[in-house]
């Protein structure tokens, strides 16, 4: 079997279909995974995204697991926190089939063990690549049994048991599904709740015809902002092509940074459970563990990326996670992630109260910041070390390298700049306390980079 580096990445298999990913080795795939968890279930949970390969891939993967002789319990059109919510419940490891935004022409599987816990390349992808490329062995015993199951009703009530928006004043919400699997969840999690939904491109099509699923991307929010501001909405929501994530833009269709809803849930999470832990990547904004300290809860800094927040968040029992990518990650769903959930906090809280969302998450919006800036260069090493130089002898600056570098300077002024694990890019983040030091660091920093 030839090299599957190029598609087995550090968190999920994924690749274009038809030339790197196709029936047969996904096939493979399955029968790897299910021995690699043999020894700790006897079933598998399946489900997949809108796209035109995911049930046939997913059919794929499944007839390789039965065929290790483990059962598989199919779930059919599902979000990725859906899939984690049929692997916790069920307590089954689980296989999701969604490339989340990339291009329709994409597709991948995103892997737990039993009760959601993440499988990557240092818990299992590894493993599972190494098998695929050796050759799988057959099993000589009998081949498990496929069931289908439903399991949409008990996500949204599950959800809707952890955030009680019954006591909410009534509200109007403009949702953008992306034409993905937010299209077939909202609907459910919503159902009776006193929000009134105005929906759009909630039709399920993996050929993403309105626009990207990737509401990251500036561009994609364009079409939510306008309707929110069109029929007078309370907040709109945006969610990726998987329905992992979720953003949120406010009454006036301004963008409510990721930051300042990490900030907000976290304050509620620590209304329920005081002086629990929050976990925060390292380019959230330093708002977020001042907020998290002054409500009486325990900030913890960690690297960006769902393994590394998983992990601090089982080895410090940590109540609630977010990163600056709209990933948020609740002890209660199985330390997965999952932008429904974050989403129902942020109605839950504007709806107990009168204010507009721009006023409410006010206090949880504390300095400028730069946003993520890509720079292309040539030697990552050789740049980083030129601005670690730079600053070293700077008056009060503090230096640290937990992932990239990370620079802080006195006026609460700080920047981190990381190497992407799969482009020649670098990537620079910068906070201050206004625009205008912000504009200034941002410069001075990407003089260095990209001369």
């Amino acid at each position: 079997m030839s090299d599957l580096s190029a598609i087995v990445k550090a968190y999920d298999i994924r690749g274009v279909v038809g030339e790197q990913l196709d029936a047969g080795l996904v096939r493979d795939f399955g029968a790897a995974f299910a021995l690699l968890i043999k020894p700790e279930s006897p079933s598998v949970v399946i489900g997949h995204d809108m796209r035109d390969s995911s049930p046939g891939l997913a059919a794929a993967f499944a007839d390789g697991v039965t065929s290790q002789g483990l059962d598989v319990v199919q779930i059919g059109l599902c979000s990725t926190d859906e899939l984690y919510f049929a692997s916790g419940s069920l307590n089954m490891p689980g296989a999701m089939f969604t490339a989340s935004h990339n291009p329709a022409k994409y597709n991948g599987i995103k892997l737990c063990r039993a009760g959601a816990a993440p499988v990557g390349q240092e818990s299992g992808l590894a493993e599972i690549r190494d098998t695929v490329e050796q050759g799988v062995p057959e099993f000589a015993g009998q081949p498990g049994g496929v069931t289908e199951r439903d399991v949409l009703p008990d996500y949204a009530a599950y959800l809707r048991k952890l955030v009680d928006l019954s006591g909410s004043r009534p509200l109007k919400i403009a949702v953008d599904a992306g034409n993905g699997m937010g299209g077939h969840t909202v609907p459910t999690v919503f159902e009776g709740l006193p929000i009134d939904i105005v929906p759009m491109y909630f039709e399920l099509d993996g050929s993403f015809p309105n626009h990207e699923a990737n509401p990251l991307d500036p561009k994609n929010l364009v079409d939510l902002q306008a309707k929110v501001r069109e029929v007078g909405a309370d907040a709109g929501l945006a969610f990726d092509g998987d329905a992992d994530r979720c953003f949120v833009v406010d009454e006036n269709g301004d963008p409510v940074s990721p930051s300042a809803i990490t900030a907000l849930v976290a304050v509620r999470e620590l209304a329920k459970d005081p002086g629990g832990t929050i976990i925060h990547n390292l380019i959230t904004s330093q708002a977020v563990p001042e907020i998290v300290a002054e409500n009486g809860g325990k900030p913890v800094r960690t690297r960006v990326g769902h393994s590394f927040i998983k992990q601090e968040m089982a080895s410090t029992g940590a109540i609630f996670g977010g990163e600056h990518s709209a990933h948020y990650y609740f002890r209660d769903f199985w330390r997965a992630d999952t932008g429904m959930l974050a989403a129902l906090h942020v109605l839950a809280a504007l709806g107990e109260q009168e204010r507009p969302l721009s006023q409410l998450t006010e206090a949880y919006s504390r300095y400028a910041a730069s946003g993520e800036i890509n720079s292309t260069v040539e030697d990552q090493v050789a740049k980083q070390l030129a601005v670690k130089d730079a600053f070293a002898n700077r008056s009060g600056a503090e230096i640290d390298e937990m992932d990239g570098l990370t620079v802080k300077l006195p006026g609460k002024a700080w920047f981190n700049l990381r190497p992407s694990n799969t482009e020649p890019l670098l990537r620079l983040n910068v906070e201050a306390a206004d625009e205008e030091a912000v504009r200034a660091l941002t410069e001075e920093v990407l003089s260095i980079v990209r001369s």
